[in-house]
């Protein structure tokens, strides 16, 4: 049972990163740049949801969905002033400037916050479900995050595959100048993709401060470093990778702090990752592109 345990952990820690990975793959997918403020949307949209619960005692969910509706127009906003100007700009500048916006997100929060640790309340109480005459305990926020991450997956790809903004964007990933061509505006596609990401990092966010309640302006970062990776260990791109990537590797984190160390799980992770892309270069889903030079 302890095995178990540990097993459930790692899908509940997974899923968080899954939820954070479908932010960077969306936005990498369709307009092929990496994101690099994302995490610290996360952590602007944790600090909404903190301020909605302790400041104006809201609704846990209507402070969640408070901090979605925010970080949905921080993410339009981003993209409009920081990245739009830098649609045919070579990719080192992009990645300069998504630096850039994510140094500049974590000062601000400083600024507005200060450095000073905050704990972050439960979304759903610190109770837990115990199963097998108590050998087994889940608990309700690992249940809740296990839920809405599934949730999340089948609408997001339901959305992709049936709506008319889910078939622009899968356009606009295949080739945006023919998918202008045919009529699809595809700077409202990215904003829409921008826009999605990161609502989805607000819920991340929240999930991740209740079941690790510390909130600081750097909350967001290694989160966002370890989703990335879990893109990527994925294939970054695709929606199923992201999914499976951000599984995996939270269970592999929570297995190496469990039975190696908790100092070395970390590096455990990136090392697996390594491994992986080294005999699979385009992640575990992802498929090899050609490009003309």
């Amino acid at each position: 049972m302890i095995f178990l345990n540990f097993f459930i952990s790692g899908i509940s820690l997974g899923s968080i990163y899954a939820i954070i990975a479908l932010g960077y793959t969306m936005v990498y997918g369709i307009a092929k740049m990496l994101n690099f403020a994302h995490g610290d949307v996360i952590m602007i949209g944790a600090y909404v949801c903190f301020y909605a619960f302790a400041r104006y005692h809201l609704n846990p969910f209507l402070g969640v969905a408070a901090a979605m509706l925010i970080c949905t127009l921080l993410g339009i906003i981003v993209e409009r002033l920081a990245y739009k100007p830098l649609r045919q700009a070579p990719s080192l500048a992009v990645l300069i400037t998504a630096i850039g916006m994510s140094y500049f997100l974590q000062n601000t929060a400083l600024l507005m916050w200060s450095s000073n640790p905050k704990v972050f309340p439960s979304i759903i109480g610190r109770g837990s479900f115990r199963l097998f005459d108590g050998a087994l305990s889940v608990s309700h926020i690992t249940a809740l995050t296990i839920g809405v991450c599934l949730v999340i997956m089948i609408v997001l790809s339901l959305f992709i595959s049936k709506t008319k903004m889910g078939k622009a964007m899968r356009a606009c990933s295949e080739d945006k100048g023919a998918a202008q061509l045919m009529g699809i505006n595809v700077n409202a596609t990215i904003s829409m993709t921008f826009a999605i990401g990161s609502g989805l990092a607000a819920v991340a966010g929240a999930l991740l401060c209740s079941a690790y309640p510390t909130l600081m302006p750097t909350t967001g970062a290694l989160p966002g470093i370890k989703a990335f990776t879990a893109a990527v260990f994925g294939g970054i791109g695709s929606i199923p990778g992201a999914f499976l990537g951000g599984l995996m590797l939270g269970v592999i984190e929570i297995f190496a702090k469990a039975y190696i160390s908790s100092q070395l799980s970390d590096a455990v992770v990136f090392g697996v990752l390594i491994i992986v892309l080294l005999v699979k270069p385009a992640g575990l889903l992802g498929k090899m592109t050609q490009e003309k030079v």
